[in-house]
């Protein structure tokens, strides 16, 4: 069965699109089909399954591309068309087969206040039923057209309603951090907004459930946090990072877990304990890229599938890379080790939409 994962902080700059992109294509790497789904106007996700800026711009202006994305894949819906949502053509990766993506647009956000208000209408216009479970069934049709196992969902920051809708959809959810204040303030703010989404699915899916689109049936459940963007000193985090990790951390534990646990929003403890995930349900920490992040963009590969040549260094420098290479090698393989483990239940829902 298909499940669908999402990174979701509404803080900016906590790199869910790289964090997204290094996650699917580990998981791609080891034999399971992907579908990347890019639902953030910025568009930096697809982006980064082109060569060159003008490959990217020319995906856009191609009369064979050009509307096969997601805002495009929903428009039946938003602008009233007779006819059904469609699955639409991936991007597919040139560097793994198991890799495909579901271009984003830069106009996504058009959607979103005709949304918010259907959302919102409790289902009184008859002309809006459709659009709640329209990006549900976009993304249905396109990972059933590409047999993937896993989705993974890129949003951009914000309390939008489309992000609403698109977290509401998933299965499983990540919340991706930085070592610092705002992101302690960002995480006791989903406390009470994630919660709040998932009271809205349950009071709406009867509401919209003769709709053409019905909303999904599943409760977003927490598969753990990450913390990332921290210089390493001495085999450790360095100063002031190790305080503001231990605050992210209480804030994680003491505000969004209990909030999550009032909503049916987490795992059975075994499937934790299972994947060996801590008991601060942070399932890694990722240190800054550094220098291999941009060697990474240039060769649009994550850091850990660079080879030696990619790497462009030699004597110690090399050396230096090789081993930040394999050590970041080891935090995504055991990431997506530990998605694997508390996924597997998912086989025996009676919840597959």
């Amino acid at each position: 069965m298909t499940k669908k994962i999402i990174l979701f902080n509404h803080k900016g700059g906590v790199s869910k699109t790289t964090t997204t992109y290094h996650i699917s294509w580990m998981l791609a790497m080891q034999g399971h089909r992907v579908l990347l789904v890019d639902a953030d106007p910025q568009c930096n996700l697809t982006a980064l399954m082109f060569n060159s800026n003008e490959e990217f711009e020319e995906y856009y202006e191609k009369e064979d591309t050009k509307q096969h994305n997601i805002k495009d894949g929903v428009k039946v819906a938003f602008e009233g068309k007779p006819y059904p949502i469609q699955a639409v053509n991936c991007i597919e990766s040139s560097s793994n087969k198991n890799l495909f993506v579901l271009a984003g647009n830069p106009d996504l956000s058009e959607y979103d206040s005709s949304l918010s208000f259907a959302q919102t209408s409790g289902g009184s216009l008859y002309t809006l039923q459709n659009l709640p479970g329209a990006f549900n069934e976009l993304i249905n049709l396109t990972a059933a057209k590409y047999n993937v196992e896993y989705v993974l969902i890129d949003l951009n920051p914000g309390l939008s309603a489309i992000n609403q809708n698109l977290f509401s959809l998933c299965n499983y959810f990540l919340v991706p951090s930085n070592p610092d204040t705002f992101s302690v303030m960002a995480i006791n703010t989903l406390s009470n907004v994630l919660p709040r989404w998932v009271s809205w699915m349950e009071q709406m899916r009867p509401v919209f459930e003769n709709s053409s689109y019905p909303l999904a049936t599943t409760t977003p459940k927490l598969l753990g946090f990450i913390i990332q963007r921290f210089n390493v000193r001495n085999g450790k985090a360095a100063k002031p990072f190790r305080d503001y990790m231990q605050d992210v951390e209480d804030a994680i534990v003491n505000r969004l877990v209990p909030a999550l646990r009032k909503k049916q929003m987490l795992l059975d403890q075994s499937d934790y304990s299972n994947a060996n995930l801590a008991a601060n349900y942070c399932i890694a920490e990722i240190p800054d890229f550094q220098s291999l992040i941009q060697k990474a963009n240039d060769a649009n590969l994550p850091v850990f599938a660079l080879n030696d040549e990619q790497l462009s260094a030699s004597g110690l420098v090399l050396n230096n890379l090789q081993a930040s290479r394999e050590k970041f090698n080891d935090i995504f393989s055991n990431i997506v080790s530990k998605i694997i483990s508390m996924s597997s239940h998912y086989e025996s829902s009676p919840h597959t939409v």
